[in-house]
């Protein structure tokens, strides 16, 4: 066996390195509980959102169900997801092309 890589062995190693950088999104998701101010305040103090964009993204939430809160590594939307339902709030997370 050759300890060298054949171009489509380079090829593979490629398509999977970029499948790993894919971009993820955080969701935060519409529910009966929380106030829309309070939405709009987690959305300021934790993503650091102005006020306009807070309130944009917490009435896609109300009006919409859902709204993108964030995109980024998996790691990164994992530790987004945590922060939201230590908050009281419904958060998923999900490839940023599905």
């Amino acid at each position: 066996m050759s300890d060298t890589l054949s171009e489509t062995d380079l090829d593979v190693r490629l398509d999977v390195d970029l499948r790993l950088g894919e971009p993820w999104v955080t969701l935060v998701w519409n529910d009966p509980v929380n106030l829309m101010s309070y939405v709009s305040y987690v959305f300021r103090s934790y993503f650091g959102f102005s006020q306009a964009e807070a309130d944009k993204r917490m009435l896609l939430v109300h009006n919409e169900g859902r709204a993108v809160v964030a995109t980024g590594t998996r790691e990164e939307m994992e530790r987004h997801v945590e922060a939201m339902h230590d908050f009281g709030l419904w958060a998923t997370l999900t490839k940023a092309d599905e």
